[in-house]
């Protein structure tokens, strides 16, 4: 099972695994020379990007986010507004801070090297570091970014720790039986199984830490005009929008007024995201908007938040997300953007019935309704960026989510299609896809729309 605090993580955008998982690496790479006590020994650095890294990174910001970690700073933690500052400074001087401790040459032709076209058979997101020392000598690693900021290094194995859980589950009938055996909620059998890492104090004050995240970013997003970096010279929405819609005097006069709101919330994000702003990797950078969208909606226009109200949303969504990390993917680099906006609006929609009182049944068919209807979706960043489809994807994922969530609450949680089956037949689908459709930047909307 994966926890709370693994799936939805504080960090910057625009992509939890071509810039989050990343950074993680160089950080961990640096920190591992200097507890080999080799730091003060290096003369300088090359890092290799293969796969999507190697295909989509310039647009991604990879490059960008490797320098940072092996300055030591963490996508948590870093100071997003003087990230152009560090950058230019090391373009400059070709020198870099290796954990702020030790200058190394980093020139800006040949230091980071992007395979367009060469993978490793690991994962399609990987990447190299090499160390070379004063004495001839290299220290090596290679790391794979395997979706939402999660990242693993070469023969470290994926399976996740064992414990003895209260309620263990691993799948949706198993976590439905286990709510059934105990007359629990999904969101209390995960708060029971987090209780063996962390007390209940701990789970209210992370998911509130999470919640205030994603309104500094919304707010930051509906005010933040301006082009978006990258080549596609996109201007940001969200501050237009909010304008129009802050001047309609009778928000009652079209019944369907709410879903523009919906938009905002989730442009707002995404474009927060794409602008290298912090965000909630909720469970990827790519699919950031949908949660946040569909929380503020709850929030502003049925019921305020409270801490219950909030708990019960993240801890039914980590249930539905920790069966697709564990079960499936949600890395569009490996099954495409229905292992992100499509698992962040199944998600989303488990979240919102959970909040309306909706019973497991209803919870999982509205998950289940989530993914369906993304079953499919292709990764095809125009320019390699996440901007195109990306962001308007977040606002339609928000729109879906709330949707299926008011399906699922209108039924009686029987359906013919179980979340399990959805679940594998989105890995399967995945499998199939084409690797031009998966974050390559090789196929759809990213080779039929001209870059200008």
């Amino acid at each position: 099972m994966v926890s709370l605090f693994d799936l939805f993580s504080i960090g910057i955008g625009p992509s939890s695994s071509h810039t989050v998982g990343p950074m993680k690496a160089a950080k961990l790479f640096a920190e591992r020379l200097e507890t080999q006590q080799e730091l003060a020994r290096v003369d300088y650095l090359k890092v290799e990007l293969f796969g999507s890294l190697g295909a989509t990174g310039k647009g991604h910001g990879t490059g960008k986010a490797v320098i940072l970690g092996l300055m030591g700073e963490s996508p948590e933690a870093i100071d997003v507004d003087k990230v152009d500052a560090l950058l230019q400074q090391i373009e400059q001087s070709e020198e870099l801070n290796l954990l702020g401790k030790k200058l190394v040459n980093f020139g800006n032709s040949g230091a980071i090297v992007f395979h367009r076209r060469k993978h490793l058979p690991a994962h399609s997101n990987a990447l190299s570091f090499h160390a070379h020392l004063d004495n001839g000598k290299a220290v090596t690693a290679t790391y794979y970014s395997i979706g939402g900021g999660y990242i693993i290094e070469e023969g470290e194995s994926t399976s996740t720790e064992q414990h003895n859980y209260p309620y263990p589950f691993d799948s949706a009938e198993s976590l439905l039986v286990r709510c059934k055996e105990s007359g629990k909620s999904i969101a209390a059998v995960v708060s029971a199984n987090e209780q063996v890492h962390c007390s209940t104090r701990t789970i209210s004050q992370y998911t509130l830490q999470i919640w205030n995240t994603m309104q500094a970013c919304v707010a930051r997003g509906i005010n933040e005009e301006g082009i978006l970096p990258g080549g596609l010279k996109l201007a940001r929405r969200a501050p237009s929008l909010k304008r129009q819609l802050a001047s309609q005097q009778n928000l009652s006069s079209d019944p369907l007024n709410v879903m523009d709101w919906v938009n905002l919330y989730a442009l707002a994000v995404s474009e927060e995201n794409a602008g290298g702003g912090r965000v909630v990797t909720a469970p990827t950078n790519g699919a950031a908007g949908i949660i946040p969208a569909v929380l503020h909606y709850y929030h502003n226009f049925v019921q305020e938040l409270d801490q219950d109200a909030i708990n019960q949303f993240f801890l039914t969504a980590t249930a539905i997300g920790s069966l697709y990390k564990t079960n499936a993917s949600i890395s569009g680099a490996e099954v495409g953007c229905q292992g992100e906006v499509g698992v962040a609006c199944s998600m989303a929609a488990a979240g919102l019935v959970a909040m309306f009182g909706g019973n497991p049944e209803q919870i999982e068919n509205a998950a289940e309704i989530g993914i369906e209807h993304n079953l499919g979706l292709t990764c095809d960043p125009i320019g390699g960026l996440v901007q195109v489809p990306c962001i308007e994807r977040n606002a339609m994922g928000a729109l879906k989510a709330i949707n299926a969530a008011r399906l699922a609450l209108r039924g009686s949680g029987e359906h013919k299609v179980s979340l399990d089956k959805a679940i594998k037949t989105m890995w399967e689908t995945g499998c199939d896809m084409k690797s031009k459709y998966k974050e390559t930047a090789r196929g759809g909307l990213a080779v039929n729309i001209i870059e200008c």
